[in-house]
């Protein structure tokens, strides 16, 4: 038995609270129904799927007293709870989504309520409709937004709700509910975020932009700003350092006069007296240089 829950009369036909009837009606047509008959203070139809036959009923005592229907129609057709499925609006779930449940409390929900107390256990199948909850700027208690129409952007995808729910029903009749609960009690993945470019791609556009750029120190430059040098030879030197004659950028020693370092090729090295005099020619290991560090001759 498939119940759907909401509230009797035009009044109520379009509000969020009334989803249940709107699933159950388009199940009704959706298999081809018998048409509707007033019993067990309810709307009652019957449809086959498959070699079972379901019995849709939507009880029109307003939401508080449905239990009093559901009972009464279940012990009609000696159904048992387990084999009794309550189609219902759900504020804890984004509007939207479907899920299955089994048992569990009213979480708030009138309909609920009344029918755990009339069967006398809440172990049920559920078929809960996301309508989600109050948006922040709404001004009200949640009883006024569940009895209200869905709002415009809600209305555009209401028919998709209704039908990802009559599937949920189905799957139960058709495939059992172990099967459709893992069918659909699926959350939704989050979006993935856009994939990087690839590193060739990302290199050929590094490309094209330093193609297209000005040279950094270009020897044309702004307008009026003096040519960055070209060359080590035309670079000013240190503060300290010097550059010897005849040298071209290969040869420019920058470190100050006297500092210790390996002496270039081609060039001898002599040793410095305790005096500090030098003494040109000498040996590195001649025994009149006295012992000293060796210095290169920058003579």
């Amino acid at each position: 038995m498939v119940v759907g829950l909401g509230n009797p009369g035009p009044k109520y036909a379009a509000h969020r609270h009334n989803v249940g009837f709107m699933v159950l009606e388009a199940l009704a047509e959706r298999l081809e129904a018998d048409p509707w008959r007033d019993k067990f203070q309810a709307r009652v139809a019957r449809a086959d799927v498959g070699d079972a036959q379901l019995v849709l009923l939507e009880p029109q005592t307003y939401m508080n007293e449905s239990g009093r229907s559901v009972q009464a129609a279940a012990a009609f057709y000696k159904h048992d709870p387990a084999e009794v499925c309550v189609v219902h609006d759900e504020l804890d779930l984004p509007f939207g989504q479907v899920r299955i449940k089994v048992g569990g409390g009213h979480a708030g929900h009138n309909g609920l309520r009344s029918i755990i107390a009339c069967l006398g256990t809440p172990e049920f199948v559920r078929v809960r409709v996301g309508i989600g909850r109050p948006p922040p700027g709404f001004r009200g208690e949640v009883a006024s937004f569940v009895l209200a129409p869905f709002d415009g952007a809600e209305s555009a995808q209401l028919a998709e709700l209704v039908k990802q729910s009559v599937g949920a029903v189905l799957d139960i009749a058709r495939r059992g509910l172990g099967p459709a609960m893992n069918a659909r009690n699926v959350r939704p993945r989050p979006p993935r975020p856009p994939r990087p470019p690839r590193v060739e791609a990302a290199a050929e556009a590094l490309a094209a932009e330093a193609g297209a750029a000005p040279a950094t120190g270009s020897a044309a430059g702004p307008a009026g700003a003096p040519s960055a040098p070209r060359s080590s030879a035309e670079r000013p030197l240190p503060a300290g350092s010097r550059r010897r004659a005849g040298a071209g950028p290969s040869r420019v020693f920058p470190w100050p006069r006297g500092v210790l370092r390996s002496r270039p090729p081609g060039r001898a090295a002599v040793r410095v007296p305790r005096s500090g005099a030098f003494v040109p020619g000498a040996s590195a290991r001649s025994p009149t240089t006295g012992s000293g560090p060796v210095r290169e001759d920058t003579t």
